[in-house]
């Protein structure tokens, strides 16, 4: 397989090969979030979910986490950068960063990201509707429906939005790469921390991350077709716009 992408990768160039790798991405995503979807409507994964959940606390006071004394500090500590509150409040500090620069198309690409990515998130778990686990007690409040895990999908969506963001800006490909390897670091944590929590299945996870991944995607591939078209053109610096 690597050996494939290597072939592929000198034949077509960077941009080239980016572009299939992010398609790729987005449908393995898509597909991933089905199956997860009708797995987790016949409730056949529950009993391993279970055991899972248990064996990340004390067997004998399933109230504490395995870990340190302050694991479950650091755990909300992380879950919190996933939280309504702090990822508005991000969104609208990079917001404001744009609108100083006059890159209005970007903001118009990062607000449907997010607000998208929002909205796509409450209806799913109204559609899906599945109840918090209750095997274990809950290490932080909740209050929303379980699948998929709000914190996952949409720190992976914002995160990954901004990560690709700062990666147009720089022109080493190592860079880029750490830009989206950070954001995605970023999503991975958050959603670990969902479940050691207590407050999500480890499928409701994955489901967030899948269905983040393929909604911030999708606006990165809506975003670079436009651009292709002449719809989009840069602004606010050629640089963060049209770098690849």
């Amino acid at each position: 397989m690597l050996a494939k992408l290597q072939q592929l990768w000198r034949r077509s160039g960077w941009k080239e090969f980016v572009l299939l790798l992010v398609a790729g991405t987005f449908c393995v995503c898509v597909w991933t979030f089905i199956e997860l979807a009708d797995r987790v409507t016949e409730q056949g994964s529950v009993p391993m979910e279970n055991r899972i959940m248990r064996a990340l606390r004390q067997a004998d006071d399933l109230s504490k986490p395995i870990g340190p004394w302050w694991s479950a500090s650091a755990a909300r500590d992380i879950t919190a950068l996933g939280g309504a509150t702090v990822l508005a409040l991000v969104t609208a500090l990079v917001v404001g960063y744009l609108l100083l620069r006059r890159a209005y198309r970007t903001v118009l690409l990062v607000l449907a990201a997010t607000v998208g990515g929002q909205l796509l998130s409450t209806g799913l778990k109204q559609f899906i509707a599945r109840p918090r686990p209750s095997v274990v007690p809950h290490l932080t409040e909740v209050a929303s429906a379980s699948f998929p895990s709000g914190h996952s999908m949409l720190s992976s969506v914002v995160y990954l939005t901004l990560g690709t963001l700062l990666a147009r800006t720089v022109a080493p490909r190592r860079e880029k790469v750490y830009f989206v390897a950070a954001s995605l670091l970023l999503a991975v944590l958050i959603g670990l921390s969902r479940v050691y929590l207590g407050v999500h299945y480890p499928t409701d996870v994955l489901a967030g991350w899948c269905a983040g991944i393929a909604w911030a995607l999708f606006c990165w591939m809506a975003a670079a077709w436009l651009q292709n078209r002449g719809k989009l053109r840069a602004e606010g610096g050629a640089e963060s716009e049209t770098s690849d």
